[in-house]
């Protein structure tokens, strides 16, 4: 499995819009600017652990469960 910088940002990007949130509201629980949100949704910008620890809380979801969904993504890709 290769990592790809547009499937975390797709991931994100597909859990955040299931909430129901903007990318405003996101990046504010997650205590990250809205565009260094917006890079990593559009595979721009890698996220280090940290941001996607504070992502996937910002989800309600532990970082193991966003990175599983990321694999999903990257699986289902090849």
């Amino acid at each position: 499995m290769q990592f790809d910088n547009h499937a975390v940002g797709q991931t994100i990007r597909n859990l955040r819009k299931a909430k129901g949130i903007s990318q405003d509201v996101l990046s504010g629980f997650a205590g990250i600017a809205r565009t260094h949100l917006s890079m990593i949704e559009n595979g721009t910008k890698q996220a280090n652990f940290e941001t996607i620890w504070k992502i996937a809380s910002a989800l309600e979801m532990r970082p193991s469960e966003l990175v599983a969904k990321i694999e999903e993504t990257i699986e289902g890709q090849e």
